[in-house]
């Protein structure tokens, strides 16, 4: 029998909606950051649904991981799946703790540096959304090779303003009040920093997914 169109994976294909689902939700958290560090009004409003949108990725972690355990045949390599569910829920779970470290710090004026870092996290989920959907066909996966280019790059842009701003933070300290702030600010650059190496963490994946098909 002819196929008109040859698939790489059989046609059971709830791991690659249930990926999408999570890219889906990556970008959405993505979102919610940066508008709550663009608007600080909505701060408190934005990491409510951040914290919302963190259950939603782990509720799907928990269901691709369900399906794992009950799927004889899998669409690509059972590790390579483990691998790339984790490694998505990871960069939600950086994203909500970096908001919920500001209302625990009380930080409630963002810095540009926390803007600018927030704006390479959404680009970069943005990136991994549009290559998600590339992996259900062999013909497709080339194309995923230029959105990993783009999430490393975005990645070595975090580390270089990450580097700038640590380089400055203790600089002009005008008193103790004002150390402590900063103190608390480095906890929160390090942990949107962290999100954009997860972000990383997940183009490693796909990238080990398409050599592995070439």
């Amino acid at each position: 029998m002819v196929l008109s169109r040859l698939r790489l994976f059989p046609r059971d294909e709830q791991f690659f909606d249930l990926f999408e689902r999570n890219g889906e939700n990556l970008v959405e958290a993505g979102k919610a950051l940066v508008l709550a560090l663009e608007n600080p009004e909505v701060l408190d409003t934005q990491a409510a649904h951040l914290t919302e949108v963190e259950h939603w990725a782990d509720e799907v972690t928990h269901q691709i991981m369900a399906a794992l355990n009950r799927t004889f045949v899998t669409p690509i390599d059972r590790e390579d799946i483990a691998d790339l569910a984790h490694a998505l829920d990871d960069v939600v779970d950086f994203m909500e703790a970096a908001l919920t470290r500001m209302l625990l710090f009380k930080l409630r004026v963002p810095s540009r540096l926390a803007q600018d870092l927030a704006r390479i996290i959404l680009l970069q989920t943005e990136s991994i959304r549009r290559a998600i959907p590339l992996l259900r066909h062999k013909s497709d996966m080339e194309r995923i090779h230029d959105c990993l280019v783009e999430i490393n790059r975005l990645e070595n842009e975090g580390d270089r303003l990450l580097e700038r701003a640590l380089a400055s933070l203790y600089d002009d300290v005008p008193d103790v009040q004002a150390l402590v702030d900063r103190l608390k600010w480095r906890e929160v650059y390090e942990l949107l920093e962290t999100a954009t190496d997860r972000a990383e963490d997940v183009a490693n994946v796909l990238e080990a997914i398409v050599l592995k098909h070439a």
